[in-house]
């Protein structure tokens, strides 16, 4: 191969462009030219195919920063329609156009699942992200256990995990952690531990919300901001369990700080937030609202005259506070662990292409002899009997539901990641950017502005004077 493509798919994490950075380095040892498609599958989709050399003369561009968040390229979350093959066919005449032999697509379960229909016309492999964590699997036979029937709601069917009938080791599960994660639980962990100064000094109860969709890694994770309870989605809602430990701790030290992940479930395993009757577009359900859900919970348990007769609240609503993490955890400047690994998921991405590897997946392996390594999977290997990738829940090990926090099983699986998860240069960073005096008279400068310079098109739109 002489030339490979490579684009940023979904939603935006901390580490794409440290992926991009490790795929371009490992071009250049190879002597090998990368062109990056601007907007995910979108600029595939497009005719004129918006694109940029990242290395003219096997020289990265200076604007390929590792340390910056978000991606250089672009990201939009239009995704590949197998059915249409007529489009298919139009975007692989395109990549055949600009002389690509392969594509490199950094993404999430949703990139994987929409990458057959171009597998079967050009090799493509993928480099994975997600702050959810939610891609990979626990063990290699999980996707045999999932069993799907006909949904009473809408056409089409509903998938459900069966019995699992495999003892969990931590050894073998597949992508043991993706770039994207370990700074999503950093921010989010310094979330909590600045909402516990609030808390503590007005006598509050607080409830703080994190990302992760169906899976509870991000929440697992923000045990190292010491919350005083951890719900996660895995784990159906038992609200006397909540409840009496909501009330002990708040006797005990009068402020209590609840950590949700976006999807927990009520005792029937529904949602416990509000779902939006519509999806986004890659196919997955929009989470709203469990915090506040919760919320509404508790102030009916606890009722106002609890907190009036301590003095601590006119009403259970002034009480009982929410707080998102929101869309910090999944931006800014990702800490040493992301930025390593997805450098290089990044250039084993590239070293699979050249093997001559199609439809497969760039994996971050862990065991206790040989620590964190790269490796590589055939993308089929996560697909149901179906043809369909689902989405990896967090293990149920890694959670004791009657502490609810991590169980020793979560521990172990946490504590490799982010032992030294941090380098000295993401502290020294905080001292040499943020608070830089020319921050208070220099405009912010988007690299959007100099990678613009640089977009090349394979048809030049015409542009009217």
């Amino acid at each position: 191969m002489k030339r490979i493509g490579i684009l940023t798919a979904g939603g935006d994490t901390p580490a794409l462009n440290a992926t991009i950075k490790g795929a371009v380095t490992r071009a250049n040892q190879c002597r090998v030219e990368v062109i990056g498609f601007i907007k995910g599958f979108s600029g595939l989709l497009y005719k004129h195919v918006p694109h940029v050399l990242l290395n003219p003369l096997f020289t990265e561009i200076p604007e390929l920063d590792e340390t910056r968040g978000g991606t250089l390229l672009g990201a939009s979350r239009a995704f590949v329609d197998s059915r249409d093959t007529e489009n298919m066919d139009l975007v692989a005449d395109r990549i055949r156009s600009l002389g690509i032999d392969g594509l490199i697509c950094v993404g999430g379960d949703g990139t994987l699942n929409g990458l057959q229909p171009l597998a079967e016309r050009f090799p493509v492999v993928l480099a994975p992200k997600t702050i959810d964590n939610d891609l990979g699997l626990n063990y290699r036979s999980e996707p045999e256990e999932w069993v799907r029937e006909a949904s009473p709601a809408e056409p089409g069917f509903a998938y459900k995990r069966g019995k699992s009938r495999t003892v969990f080791d931590l050894d073998n599960m597949v992508n043991y952690a993706t770039p994207g994660y370990a700074t999503s639980v950093f921010v989010s962990s310094e979330g909590v531990r600045r909402i516990r100064t609030t808390a503590e000094s007005h006598r509050r109860i607080a409830i703080v919300e994190v990302m992760g969709r169906h899976a509870g890694y991000i929440a697992l994770g923000t045990a190292f901001g010491q919350p005083d309870i951890i719900l996660v989605p895995e784990h159906r809602l038992d609200v006397g369990v909540l409840m009496e430990r909501v009330w002990e701790l708040y006797e005990l030290q009068k402020n209590v700080v609840i950590v949700c992940g976006e999807g927990i479930v009520d005792e029937s395993g529904e949602e416990l937030g509000a779902r939006k009757p519509t999806h986004d577009p890659a196919g997955n359900v929009v989470l709203t609202g469990a915090s506040e859900a919760l919320r509404e919970l508790l102030i009916r348990q606890f009722g106002d005259e609890y907190f009036r007769k301590h003095r601590r609240a006119s009403s259970a609503r002034e009480a009982i506070f929410t707080r998102k993490v929101g869309h910090t955890q999944r931006g800014g400047r990702p800490i040493l662990f992301d930025r390593f690994y997805a450098a290089q998921l990044g250039g084993k991405a590239v070293d699979m292409l050249l093997d001559g590897q199609n439809n497969a997946i760039a994996i971050l392996q862990w065991s206790v002899k040989k620590g964190f390594h790269v490796d590589s999977l055939d993308g089929n290997a996560f697909r149901d009997r179906w043809g369909l990738i689902h989405a990896r829940q967090m293990h149920p090990s890694f959670y004791d539901p009657q502490l609810m926090k991590p169980s020793q099983v979560g521990i172990e699986y946490l504590l490799p990641i982010f032992s030294n998860a941090i380098g000295w240069d993401d502290v020294e960073s905080v001292r040499d950017s943020l608070f830089d005096s020319g921050n208070l008279t220099r405009p912010y400068h988007s690299v959007n502005t100099d990678i613009s310079k640089r977009i090349r098109f394979l048809h030049p739109p015409v542009v009217q004077e």
